[in-house]
């Protein structure tokens, strides 16, 4: 099955990009803002960029401030992950496009982060719900002051407490109609929650959304034989975990795939690397490619 194209209950979790998180009481997400170093670096060093963001580099600061955070992004080794931050970007934002023609106004960013979807928007009558913890979307206020990026009025932002309330509570609050489908991005998020956390987000969107709701998000998957492959992921859940934010959950493709059939949704899709390097890489002349990485695409 193929959806068309253009990337809760919620517990006390660890989670960036502002998901539930105890650690994040009263400061923001780290791994939102190296999330938003990779869109940025790939604006500056992939031609052509698989995800067009010209907001990307303004929200994460001044450039003086930003040299050693990027080296590490631009370079040749950090290659697969920028690949695989923009291709997801890339990929939700297709799917909100596809379900905007289907009549869809309402999208949903869960766990915004610096997500910049609402600042360039430039389709007719959308209202944008960003849900994120307090206190990295204040954070991201900030960012958005000190860059100069104005707020249109068609953004709501929907700051939740996740030890006492869902994303339902958060949308609650604001214009969110939830007799109307809407769009949901929920990137960055799942390895941070536990199975159970991930299950109850995705219960609530099949279960209290209108038909016609469709969530796009990502996963990690068990760890596989390789050797390289086990290196890569330990290396890179020692520095999450090092942030405050470790790795708590991981997913077979099938089962995850059954689990979703099971709450309810009526269309269930994964893109894998070789999907989303066929997509959105073939033909390129930097050698630009995903070596990893899973997305879950579904509808209500």
């Amino acid at each position: 099955m193929e959806f068309a194209m253009r990337g809760a209950v919620f517990l006390v979790e660890v989670t960036p990009r502002g998901g539930p998180a105890a650690v994040l009481d009263s400061s923001p997400s780290r791994t939102a803002f190296g999330a938003a170093l990779y869109r940025a670096a790939h604006q500056l060093v992939d031609r052509p960029p698989v995800f067009e963001d010209p907001l990307a580099l303004k929200i994460v600061g001044p450039e003086c401030e930003l040299q050693a955070e990027l080296a590490r992004r631009v370079s040749p080794a950090a290659s697969p992950m920028r690949a695989f931050i923009a291709a997801r970007s890339r990929y939700a934002e297709d799917a909100f496009a596809g379900a905007y023609a289907r009549g869809a106004r309402q999208y949903v960013v869960l766990g915004a982060g610096l997500d910049t979807f609402a600042y360039r928007c430039s389709l007719n009558a959308v209202r944008v719900f960003e849900v994120d913890h307090p206190a990295t979307q204040g954070w991201k206020r900030e960012h958005l002051a000190r860059a100069g990026i104005a707020i249109p009025e068609s953004v709501a932002y929907a700051p939740v407490d996740f030890e006492r309330e869902t994303v339902r509570d958060g949308l609650a609050r604001t214009r969110f109609d939830f007799s109307r489908p809407a769009s949901f991005a929920w990137l960055g998020v799942t390895p941070y929650l536990t199975p159970e956390a991930v299950m109850n987000t995705l219960r609530i969107v099949a279960r209290d959304m209108a038909e016609g709701t469709e969530i796009v998000f990502d996963f990690v998957t068990p760890p596989e034989d390789d050797p390289r492959a086990i290196s890569a992921r330990e290396s890179f859940a020692a520095r999450v975990a090092a942030a405050g934010e470790p790795l708590r959950s991981a997913f077979a493709p099938a089962d995850l795939v059954q689990q979703a059939r099971s709450l309810g949704f009526s269309q269930v899709a994964v893109a894998d690397a070789a999907m989303l390097n066929t997509r959105y890489l073939d033909g390129r002349q930097d050698g630009l490619r995903l070596r990893g990485g899973h997305l879950m695409h579904t509808r209500v």
